[in-house]
């Protein structure tokens, strides 16, 4: 009994961590009960790991070698069950088997190409960039919850934007990375340097409001594209795209964007609730 409360407090572990990066999303599991289906909440967090190490370590050694045994975890699994909590309980469940081996590896072999990427040349280019990790998690997400079959196009957009998103309102703290939030056309374009990428200005926030008017663009066109949302996926996009319409009007960009990261808004339950009631019919 005790180690089956220390697997299980391991497990919340995890799950805690992905909560605490998507506070909205407890929200979301009143719809999606983790009893009934504890694969969908693995998945989420084990998403939240491959992106903490693929984007939260800033020794890309040290990223590589643990996204290194994700890939032998994950390559392993069908045959093993897992040795890691998230991985047991994916593989504890059919649809883990009925997932391509290829499909599990793709998000961690992609994180690991491109942990060394520097900053992109122009928004088009960012998008590109972040397109094959993000796109890779979204098309396996969109396997799990719907199937083989189901189309991750618009998934896989909503999922570069809400990251593209949370890299802005990293801005001030990301000043000295290689990769920086904005790209090298949009910083040469208002005449920004790192030092002025830390400290409020006419200039960073014209750079910021710019940065948002292309991503509220993308994610209108988003709409039109093809394939089923998960809950959290949808939760997340709009959770984020309301934040990015907020921030864009407001007299401090950033500092809207940072606190509205944590915040839970009333509407909250309600995109949830219309989350689910898609992802259900969807799912018939």
């Amino acid at each position: 009994m005790s180690e089956l409360a220390g697997h299980n407090a391991v497990l919340q572990g995890f799950i805690d961590k992905w909560l605490a990066a998507q506070p909205q999303q407890r929200v979301a599991l009143a719809f999606v009960d983790g009893g009934r289906h504890p694969g969908h909440v693995a998945l989420a967090a084990l998403e939240q790991e491959l992106l903490s190490a693929a984007y939260g370590i800033r020794e890309a050694q040290v990223a590589a070698a643990k996204l290194g045994w994700w890939a032998e975890e994950l390559a392993g699994a069908t045959a093993s069950g897992g040795r890691h909590p998230l991985t047991q309980v994916l593989f504890d469940d059919e649809r883990g088997h009925a997932i391509a081996t290829e499909l599990w590896l793709a998000p961690v072999l992609a994180a690991m190409a491109q942990l060394e990427q520097g900053t992109a040349a122009d928004y088009a280019a960012q998008l590109q960039a972040a397109t094959p990790l993000h796109g890779a998690l979204a098309a396996l997400e969109t396997a799990w919850w719907y199937g083989a079959e189901a189309s991750p196009e618009r998934a896989a957009r909503l999922a570069v934007l809400n990251h593209l998103l949370h890299a802005l309102l990293r801005l001030d703290a990301d000043a000295e990375r290689d990769r920086l939030p904005l790209p090298m056309a949009r910083l040469a374009r208002h005449g920004l340097d790192r030092a002025q990428l830390r400290r409020p200005g006419a200039a960073r926030q014209q750079a910021i409001k710019a940065q948002l008017k292309d991503l509220l663009g993308d994610w209108r066109a988003a709409d039109a594209l093809h394939g089923p949302l998960s809950v959290f996926r949808a939760l997340e996009s709009r959770h984020a795209r309301a934040l990015a319409h907020r921030a864009s009007g407001a007299a401090d960009a950033l500092a809207t964007l940072q606190a509205g990261q944590s915040d839970t808004p009333w509407p909250t339950a309600w995109r949830a609730w219309q989350a689910a009631r898609a992802w259900r019919r969807q799912a018939r």
